[in-house]
């Protein structure tokens, strides 16, 4: 577990290179803001997370898989990261900020480019 990181992590450094690519510049892990979001785009007040779908629980995914050991303990605990994600979601959309969720399943090699697509559409 405690080789897992929490930052700069390969979804999330493609996302920032893409964008960076596109001419957009941010700030990245803002620890002033609720659930320091993974890209904050200032200028548009956009804040974007790059969520791995274990960790966040992404329903209907293949890489949502409860292990089958200890199985109680990892429902509780991927139950308490998406009641703080909801929580940081809520203090963030009241304080004015839009927010972008990607899961690492849709940042995967079919899904990639109509991914990236939707999000510039979106930073608009």
């Amino acid at each position: 577990m405690s080789q897992i990181k929490g930052k700069n992590t390969k979804p999330e450094i493609l996302v920032r290179k893409f964008l960076f690519g596109k001419g957009y510049r941010f700030r990245i892990h803002s620890t002033g803001l609720p659930g320091k979001p993974d890209i904050v785009l200032t200028k548009y007040k956009i804040v974007i997370f790059v969520n791995g779908c274990f960790w966040h629980g992404h329903e209907g995914c293949k890489y949502f898989v409860i292990p089958k050991t200890r199985t109680d303990w990892w429902t509780a605990k991927i139950y308490k990261n998406r009641e703080r994600d909801s929580e940081n979601y809520d203090k963030l959309v009241q304080n004015g900020w839009r927010i972008i969720r990607i899961f690492e399943c849709d940042l995967k090699k079919d899904k990639i480019e109509k991914t990236l697509n939707e999000l510039i559409a979106n930073i608009h």
